[in-house]
This record gives C-alpha cells, structure tokens and sequence, in this order.
C-alpha cells in the first residue's frame, strides 16, 4: 500500500484545498450552497482521489483514481474562472491559484504517466 501523504502533488493539492476554503469563506452567503460548495468540494476531491487510489493494489486502479483527481483539477480551475467572471476573486488571487491548479494538474498528468503499463521508468516513490 502506498502513502499519498508522501506524494508531492497531494501535498500541493492540500495546500490548495486549505487555501481555497479559506478564499471562499469571504464568498458571499448566497454562493454557500453553490460555488462555494463546489469549489471546496471539487478541491478536496483532488486529495481524495489521490488518497483513494494509493489504497488500492493495481497500478491501473492507482492510476484511475489519478486520472479521476484530474478531472476534479480541471474543475476547480473552471470554478475559479467563473469565481473571477463573477467579481468574487480578484485579479492577483486568481493568477495565484490558476499557477497552482496548472502546477497540480502537470504532476497528475506525470503520475499517470509514471502509472502507464508501457512506461520507460516505472520507478515510483512507495
């Protein structure tokens, strides 16, 4: 069994998790229910996803649960987007989140690269 808590992009994507519920406690109380909710939780998930995937015992499971952390990366950057459109982040906070999201999404790409069956170096942290 693997320990995600030693992976580097779950402890980047913990790191944003921990921030982004901070950013949208300033969110206004109408947006509790909807973006705020989904912005936190959509975060979260990528932590989940990679925890979820490192309990099980195939590489090709592992690497599912990767791909599904992925998507929920691609979410949180679609969320921050709309966050920004709709006037509740400004411009220096998104820049600062969409460089972490962007970081976060090239090293679950990496990972599930790493995770391919054919893939030249297979050597991965346990």
């Amino acid at each position: 069994m693997r320990n995600f808590q030693k992976l580097e992009v779950w402890k980047k994507a913990h790191e944003l998790t921990l921030s982004i519920y901070q950013m949208t406690a300033n969110f206004p109380t109408n947006e509790r229910y909807g973006l705020t909710s989904q912005l936190q939780r959509s975060s979260a998930s990528i932590g989940e996803n990679l925890a979820d995937g490192c309990g099980r015992e195939t590489d090709a499971d592992y690497r599912r649960f990767v791909q599904m952390a992925a998507g929920s990366a691609c979410e949180v950057e679609y969320h921050l987007i709309l966050s920004r459109d709709l006037g509740l982040l400004d411009a220096t906070a998104f820049e600062r989140f969409s460089a972490d999201i962007n970081e976060i999404k090239r090293m679950l790409c990496g990972l599930s690269n790493h995770l391919e069956p054919n893939y030249p170096d297979r050597r991965l942290p346990r």
